[in-house]
């Protein structure tokens, strides 16, 4: 007997509409926005370009600005970090997972950084602006600011720039230095930028010198 075919599971209206977002975010990930199409992404997704189309009435446009809403939400993540032991190993661990989000998306994510593309909108400057603002919440929660001011605010803000500019010329410099020492250098660099607004800001004085203390 021939063995009979495996039968066809028809997806539903959230699994497709996942898969066509996967299959867009790998396009991203490597791929400025303005050279992706939408029958790239019905390629890569194994569906026509009209079905694309059913579920992303809007084209490109709106299909970008899902995927794009999709990796902030990954990002988002990366230093959401339990608030457990010394804080300098909480932070290296979400640097590791955000350089490892870099290294993944590469040029991706410097065509989001970098802006300029052809598919940029107000909207999608809000979702990175949403996710820098996520990052330096978290940030100030490892601190134990309960009621940072606006050095200290300027001071994480600052320094979740240097992070996105180290990112792209890290990418620009073929991923050199390694990973690890690149996340390094930016722990370092956050806790030395630390030092600097504690001699001007009382709040961020009193936190470095909690953080001086052995279970920080």
């Amino acid at each position: 007997m021939t063995p009979s075919a495996p039968a066809y599971r028809r997806l539903s209206v959230e699994e497709r509409r996942s898969q066509l977002l996967e299959a867009a975010l790998s396009l991203f990930a490597h791929r400025a926005p303005e050279d992706v199409s939408l029958d790239d992404v019905a390629e890569v997704a194994g569906v026509s370009r009209p079905l694309v189309y059913r579920y992303f009435p809007g084209g490109k446009q709106q299909l970008y600005e899902a995927a794009l809403r999709s990796a902030a939400e990954e990002l988002q993540y990366c230093f959401d970090e339990p608030r457990v032991g010394p804080t300098p190993p909480r932070l290296a661990r979400a640097l590791d997972r955000y350089l490892a989000f870099v290294d993944e998306h590469d040029a991706g994510f410097s065509a989001l950084l970098q802006g300029g593309s052809v598919v940029e909108t107000s909207r999608t400057t809000a979702i990175v602006d949403g996710v820098r603002r996520t990052a330096a919440e978290h940030i100030l929660s490892h601190l134990r600011a309960t009621d940072p001011g606006p050095r200290l605010r300027m001071t994480v803000r600052t320094w979740i720039t240097a992070v996105e500019a180290a990112s792209l010329i890290w990418l620009d410099e073929g991923k050199q230095p390694p990973a690890q020492e690149l996340r390094d250098w930016l722990v370092e660099q956050f806790f030395a930028m630390l030092t600097v607004t504690a001699r001007r800001d009382a709040r961020t004085a009193a936190i470095v010198a909690a953080l001086s203390s052995p279970d920080a």
